[in-house]
């Protein structure tokens, strides 16, 4: 694992490098935290495949390939990283790691690619964290999620 604090900065040239942007955190859309801090535990709540004013929304395997889903699934890897931000007050230099991330794809009984969705927020987290990006994680194929979103992503990272 890297000893060499993160910045806000590094993740912000990491994220243009591989072709995003950092985006100004989600606000929830119902009764809960968009995150929560405990002892050295930072937990995002699931953030959903939207970007700006656009997103994948719909259903992997009904009119949304797998490469829909892995970019999906890319966005909501960025939104996270958004609410990180905010809930460190920008100072991602307290992150020591990501350690887990759970994934809900909505999708057809038949579809059964998601572990492959999955891999377009794991390899990105990898891609942009190095070895403290490497985690645990849950990857469930649901039918609906909130707003039509096509991937739905939480995390856990421990903070120094």
């Amino acid at each position: 694992m890297p000893t060499a604090p993160l910045s806000a900065e590094a993740i912000t040239a990491r994220l243009a490098e591989l072709g995003f942007a950092l985006p100004k955190p989600a606000a929830p859309v119902a009764n809960y935290l968009p995150f929560a801090i405990s002892g050295t535990l930072l937990v995002i709540s699931g953030q959903g495949s939207i970007l700006g004013e656009t997103g994948i929304r719909g259903k992997l395997g009904d009119g949304l390939s797998l490469e829909d889903g892995v970019r999906a699934a890319q966005l909501c890897f960025v939104n996270l990283l958004a609410q990180v931000g905010a809930a460190l007050d920008g100072d991602f230099g307290r992150l020591r790691r990501l350690v887990r991330l759970g994934g809900f794809i909505a999708a057809t009984a038949a579809f059964t690619d998601h572990a492959r969705v999955m891999n377009g927020a794991s390899d990105l987290a990898v891609a942009v964290f190095g070895e403290r990006g490497r985690h645990a994680r849950t990857t469930v194929g649901v039918p609906s999620l909130p707003l039509d979103f096509a991937v739905e992503i939480e995390g856990m990272f421990e903070l120094t």
